[in-house]
């Protein structure tokens, strides 16, 4: 069962959260509340699916502070910063960081609804491509130590004679060793085995292994 994606309300005003509690739960969406970003962040849920929807100035540890020790954690909670003073310099800054929204209170709901949705929709697309990658890794992993070298350089282009010279070997060894990484990286053609490396974003991979 897929768990439910989940809106993580963050804001020191027990009237706020109280308010877009209300607005959010009526909206269809559950929701979660928390008083500081202390709370939150020890509540073991920067992990889980959804969306943060985060107050910026706070006592303690703040808004942006937040989001900082999220991305340290690798997060994949987008995070709709609120903020009461509408310092358009810090809004810049948080979208810097990758914030996926920055609105000012009063909340507009329409805008909030609309936002949280989006960040919904931006969660679920990091994580996919997160599942993509892990399993692109796994394949590569399952390589041998001189597949990854056959694999280093057919996606630079050089030819099975090219290879097999670079590798002291002949070309009917690098034939066998480059069919067998094509099979367990699941491509068909030397396209598909360049995007799957490009996807990983990775150079050198015989090198790093």
């Amino acid at each position: 069962m897929i768990p439910t994606p989940r809106v993580f309300l963050v804001d020191d005003q027990p009237a706020v959260l109280k308010a877009l509690s209300r607005l959010l739960v009526s909206a269809g969406f559950a929701v979660t509340a928390f008083g500081s970003a202390q709370e939150f962040l020890d509540s073991g849920n920067a992990d889980a699916l959804g969306c943060l929807v985060l107050d910026l100035a706070m006592p303690g540890m703040n808004g942006m502070e937040l989001q900082q020790a999220l991305l340290a954690r690798a997060s994949a909670l987008p995070i709709i910063f609120l903020t009461g003073h509408g310092d358009i310099d810090t809004g810049v800054q948080a979208m810097k960081f990758g914030a996926a929204d920055f609105l000012t209170k009063p909340v507009d709901g329409d805008k909030l609804l609309c936002a949280v949705q989006a960040a919904f929709e931006r969660n679920r697309q990091i994580l996919s491509d997160r599942a993509e990658q892990d399993e692109i890794k796994a394949r590569l992993d399952s390589l041998t130590p001189r597949e990854r070298e056959v694999l280093e350089l057919v996606v630079e282009g050089k030819l099975n004679k090219q290879a097999a010279a670079e590798l002291g070997t002949v070309e009917k060894t690098i034939k066998v060793h480059r069919a067998r990484v094509m099979s367990k990286m699941k491509v068909r053609s030397l396209a598909e085995l360049v995007r799957l490396v490009d996807r990983l974003g990775i150079r050198g991979i015989a090198q790093d292994a």
